[in-house]
Order: C-alpha cells, then structure tokens, then sequence
C-alpha cells in the first residue's frame, strides 16, 4: 500500500455517511453545501467521514459526480485543518471490474478505503465462494483497502455470515467492515476473531463497525470498533459524546444519552434520507432534496421528522 492509505489510518470512533446535496432546481451537485457539511462533521468530533454511503445517494450518482463529491469534501476538510481524516468511499458495483474501477476512481479524488456490498442482482446464480472471490479480487485490484458492507435491506437479502466475514479479514487489503444488518451476534463474533480495534485498545487495527448510532453502546460491549451512522448528518456531536462516554467508562451516562440518540435514530431509519434531509433543513437551516424519484417530504412529513428529532436535536444544541 502506498503513503496516501497509510498517511491516513482508520480510528475507532464515529463515522458518518454523508448525504448528498443538490440544487433544489436543477438537481445539480451542490457543491458548496457539500464542503459545508464536512467542516461541521469533522468539528463534531468524528475519526472519518464517508462519501456515498446508502446516505449518499451513489446508486442516483454518475461517475463524474462521484469524484466531484469525494474531491469536494477531501479539498474542505484540508482546508479546514482536517488533513489527517481518513475518507471511506462508497465504491459498489455489480461486477467486479466496475467496482474497481470506482475504487481507482475513489482513490483518485482522494478517497482512503472503500465501502463495499456484496453483488445482488444475480443473486440466485451466487455460490457462497462467488462472494469471498467478489471482495478478494476487487481487494486485490483496488489501489486503496477494501470495507465489507453488510446492509441486507440494500442487497436483496443477501446477508454475509461470520465465518465468510472472518475469513475475507486474513486479505491484507480488506480492513473492516460495517454490519448495518445491525446483528449484534455476529459483531461479536467478527470483532473477537480478528482482534478488532477498540476505544481502549488498538489490537489489529481491524475496524469492526456498527451500522447504526441505536447500537453503539451494543457495538463498544461487543468488542467493536464504532458505528457508521447517517443520524450523525443530523446530530454528529451526540452521536459522538455516547462512544466517548462509553470509553471514558461513564457507563451510566453513556446509557442515558444512548436512549435519546436511539430514539432519534429510529426518526431517521424510519425516515430513511428524505427524513434526514428534511430535519437537516428543519433544525440547521440546510439539506435540499433527495434526487426524484425519492420524493419529496410533504408538511406532515416535515412535522413527523420534526418531532422524532427534536429531543435528540436538543441535546446535539446543549453539547
């Protein structure tokens, strides 16, 4: 692996899927509010950020525009002060060439890692090797390290198993993974077989993470390494402020604040992007619109949103 990677090693902390932003009109790249949020996750205290997560809207994304927002943050969170957080890029493709190729596209504009699914649409003709090759190949070929993506709901099912999950971490090149799958079993198992990287301990450096911010605590007592959550476009520094009372061994206080971020997490889960975009624009005034035909929240949508945040929004305020 060359300098750019290892310049920028993955922590065990907060991760947050970025959403995309676009002009409300024309349904262009918004770049400026792109740079903007960055800075502001990067201040709230997270380890690394992720361009083109399923918060990213990559599957609506062309492969110009891909580079145009892993460049963008990259550029503001240099700008910034930010120079040493790590960028994981969400990189999955069907085959195993055009995953690739949007790894080295990844790479290119200044993305570290890359976030990976498994393939989906021929599912039906996958053997249970077809996806240890998938992720060893596209591994192998990609210039920046590779992490497994397990989101069932986003992959028609297809839902990767411990045993498949441990034996894809041996590759040099695959260096965590994210179970959205929120399987808190199966972390366990993953992040005691590999020596995952904990707040307390680096151990392998192997970052074994959660998918959602309702689980951190769960993750932490299970021996992972962090979430990824798309609640943190929202509410970053109380998303934050649970890993790092937790790892400050405040366990009491760490369970309290966990139960407002869960109950907020659930808005947004529920919500999916457009309710997450909806409460960034309610409560800071910025976020747009998913791009059509995700639809657009109408005022009762807006009001729901409103009122599953709130609490958890005022907690972000007070910190």
């Amino acid at each position: 692996m060359n300098g750019h990677q290892t310049s920028r090693p993955l922590k065990p902390g907060v991760n947050v899927p970025m959403v995309a932003f676009f002009d409300p009109e024309t349904e262009d790249v918004d770049v400026a509010a792109t740079a903007k949020h960055a800075v502001r996750l990067a201040k709230a205290g997270l380890t690394s950020i992720t361009c083109q997560g399923s918060n990213g809207e990559a599957v609506h994304l062309t492969r110009e525009e891909r580079k145009l927002v892993t460049s963008t943050t990259r550029k503001a969170l240099d700008e910034a002060g930010f120079s040493d957080m790590p960028i994981v890029v969400g990189c999955a493709a069907q085959s195993v060439r055009e995953t690739v190729q949007f790894c080295k596209d990844a790479y290119e504009a200044g993305g570290d890692y890359a976030l990976v699914l498994p393939p989906s649409y021929y599912k039906a003709a996958y053997t249970p090797a077809s996806f240890v090759e998938y992720f060893q190949d596209v591994a192998t070929d990609s210039p920046i390290p590779i992490i497994i993506y397990n989101y069932p709901g986003a992959v028609a099912g297809v839902d990767l198993d411990s045993d498949t999950i441990i034996k894809l971490a041996k590759h040099p090149k695959i260096v965590g993974c994210k179970l959205t799958c929120g399987n808190t079993g199966k972390l366990n198992r993953i992040a005691h077989a590999v020596n995952a990287a904990t707040a307390s301990n680096n151990g392998s450096g192997w970052m074994c993470m959660g998918g959602s911010a309702d689980f951190t605590l769960q993750t932490m007592i299970a021996g992972g390494s962090g979430v990824i959550t798309g609640l943190g476009n929202v509410v970053p520094k109380a998303c934050v402020k649970v890993f790092n009372l937790y790892a400050e061994g405040k366990v009491e206080e760490a369970q309290k604040m966990q139960a407002i971020v869960a109950r907020g997490d659930w808005g947004v889960i529920a919500g999916g992007i457009t309710g997450t975009k909806s409460a960034l624009e309610s409560f800071f005034g910025y976020g747009g619109y998913a791009r059509r035909p995700l639809p657009k929240p109408s005022k009762e949508d807006v009001a729901r949103y409103e009122a599953a945040l709130k609490e958890v929004v005022e907690l972000e305020n007070s910190l």
